[in-house]
């Protein structure tokens, strides 16, 4: 029955995992692209007719602030792959990460 908790456990986990790195940053990358367009005051459709919509500062700093987290979140990832090909972990000593050798 342990066993059966454990991997209950386990799978819910990759679960959740595999819904903010799989599902959640293209989700943010999205809303930066979205937020770009509104910070740029641009349309999907150029209407000759209408005015364009004035342009949004704030727009451009969430979508800084989206990709500078989805750019992040990509760094780490691969920074965890290549610590743990050398044969290291990953350690957060401070701000930044620290590669530190296993034991």
């Amino acid at each position: 029955m342990t066993q059966i908790v454990a991997a209950l456990d386990a799978a819910w986990r990759i679960l959740l995992v595999g819904m903010v790195l799989g599902a959640g940053l293209p989700a943010l990358f999205a809303l930066g692209v979205r937020s770009l367009a509104w910070g740029t005051g641009g349309e999907a459709e150029i209407h000759e007719t209408a005015a364009l919509p004035k342009p949004h500062p704030m727009g451009r700093w969430i979508a800084y602030l989206l990709f500078g987290i989805v750019v992040i979140s990509v760094l780490l990832g691969i920074s965890y792959i290549v610590a743990h090909g050398l044969g290291m972990t990953i350690t957060f000593n401070g701000l930044l990460p620290v590669f530190t050798p296993k034991g």
